[in-house]
């Protein structure tokens, strides 16, 4: 799917906890991917009015983070009741936050992130 440029945007609230949350299993460079979150834009959507977008890190006292370019984390997102509904994935490229992918495995497309208390670090 090719992406739909936006006027660059600070992340909402929601973004950025589901961001966070992605971030908290740990591992390697983690830390310093959160401390990219204030600094971080969306710049594009991946289609009308869908939740994923392309991420763009702005200049400030944050580095870029010595990890391999690619998936960073995902989270398997469920409904109220358990069952799974799609997965969340953080792409990151040449050391940056790039991109927030929710994968959805219902027919219908989510138009919103879903709640952090919903996805479990995979």
């Amino acid at each position: 799917m090719s992406s739909i440029p936006v006027e660059p945007r600070p992340l909402t609230d929601l973004e950025s906890e589901v961001v966070t949350k992605l971030l908290s299993a740990g591992g390697t460079g983690a830390g310093e991917y959160l401390m990219q979150i204030p600094y971080t834009q969306v710049v594009a959507t991946w289609g009308v009015g869908s939740p994923s977008v392309d991420l763009v890190v702005l200049p400030g006292p944050q580095q870029a983070v010595d990890s391999a370019d690619g998936i960073f984390a995902n989270g398997a997102v469920t409904d109220s009741n358990g069952a799974p509904v799609g997965e969340l994935i953080l792409w990151v490229a040449n050391g940056w936050l790039s991109g927030i992918e929710y994968a959805w495995y219902t027919d219908d497309r989510p138009r919103i992130l879903p709640d952090p208390v919903q996805i479990e670090i995979l």
